[in-house]
């Protein structure tokens, strides 16, 4: 570096920030968590077991006392504690006997195709990870079978699962492992089972940054199948292993963005509700639409069954984002979710230790802060698990 003239190489400075970042974040996981330990989920209480199956609390116990289902962990005070795995045998229970069939196992059937969910916006910052990773851990609790698949090089879903990418997934084991033009392995070769009864994984990391680069050349000899086509082809090989898959698209419209959307059923757009991303949404919007009809004109199938806008970090006291969230109503009605997703410390402070608001503790919380959290989340989630049930024709 050249100090005496305050100049310095950007390249040298930017690599030594890279490693004094990485070495200070492994040592703040070090902190949260026990060395070489992954993260566990924690055990839910009788009332959140009981709201996540769809029952009373006073029918669970009834359960419980007629020996209907098997008794579970408690505390020295007697309250019961349920794990997800308790909650899947439960529901498997509950639905032996149920007079509607589909009523505590809400998956799909043999007739119906998998769900395959794209969130993405073309900004940064917007909210796509948070909203996809509290909506694969809100459908998993419910009973349906996810798997959440990171295109976004950033790897950031990848790392809310517990994993180091840049040390993981460092030369391999990602999507991209999948994707890549030069011998692809099998999809399930990637997939990862987390901590999260119910989620699986396909990680993302920096080596998917590759195919943005690979592709303009693969096009150009024309490597089979195309960029647009590579996602949903190699998904064939697990999608009867689940009811949903997930995608957490990179904040960019690139090829694998593209890829994921030619890929997807549905798509949610998240906008934080401002006009600045509101623009920002409409320059997306249009390069979108262009992109897609380019590769809808390659072959590729533009079919979905839903379109919605996803209203993140609203703040309902703020007058100017009340007035950005009635005009896109206006504009778009039916395609902006009821639900927004609630801007709450709840969320963020989770986020500190790397976890969502559905792992964490009501207690680590003020109790009014958590509850608004959480009540937000399941708006906007169970709003989207009626989407996935009328594509399904219940």
């Amino acid at each position: 570096m050249l100090k005496s003239r305050g100049l310095f190489n950007i390249n040298t400075r930017i690599r030594e920030n890279a490693e004094d970042l990485s070495t200070a974040l492994h040592s703040h996981m070090l902190k949260v968590f026990a060395p070489d330990a992954r993260k566990e989920l924690r055990l839910f209480s009788a009332g959140e077991a009981a709201e996540l199956l769809g029952i009373s609390t006073s029918f669970l116990r009834k359960l419980h006392f007629d020996e209907k289902i098997a008794d579970v962990q408690a505390t020295a005070g007697g309250r019961r504690l349920y794990s997800a795995a308790n909650l899947l045998e439960i529901r498997e229970t509950l639905e032996k006997t149920a007079k509607t069939k589909g009523s505590y196992q809400r998956g799909r059937g043999p007739e119906d195709k998998v769900q395959v969910l794209s969130f993405l916006n073309f900004k940064g910052g917007s909210g796509k990870t948070t909203s996809a990773i509290h909506t694969a851990q809100r459908l998993a609790l419910k009973g349906y079978r996810v798997l959440c698949v990171d295109i976004d090089p950033q790897a950031s879903l990848t790392t809310l699962f517990g994993y180091t990418p840049e040390v993981d997934f460092i030369e391999s084991g990602t999507i991209y492992d999948a994707i890549r033009y030069d011998d692809p392995v099998p999809f399930s070769q990637i997939v990862q089972k987390t901590f999260f009864t119910g989620i699986d994984l396909a990680p993302g990391g920096l080596l998917l940054q590759e195919f943005e680069h690979e592709t303009p050349q693969a096009l150009r000899t024309n490597i089979q199948p195309p960029f647009f086509a590579r996602l949903a082809t190699t998904l064939q090989e697990v999608e009867d292993d689940y009811d949903v898959i997930l995608f957490d698209c990179p904040p960019q419209l690139g090829y694998l963005t593209m890829a994921a959307l030619c890929a997807s059923t549905g798509v949610f757009i998240t906008i934080v509700p401002n006009m600045l991303d509101v623009a920002s949404m409409s320059q997306f919007l249009q390069m979108s639409a262009d992109l897609l009809d380019v590769v809808s004109d390659a072959g590729a199938d533009m079919r979905f069954d839903f379109m919605r806008f996803l209203i993140n970090r609203y703040e309902p006291n703020d007058g100017p984002q009340q007035q950005v969230v009635a005009f896109l109503r206006q504009l778009f009605a039916e395609e902006v979710m009821v639900a927004p997703m609630l801007k709450s410390t709840a969320i963020s402070d989770a986020g500190l230790t790397q976890q969502t608001i559905y792992e964490v503790e009501r207690s680590a919380f003020h109790r009014n802060t958590y509850d608004r959290a959480v009540d937000s989340l399941n708006l906007v989630n169970d709003e989207i698990e009626t989407l996935l049930q009328q594509a399904w024709g219940r």
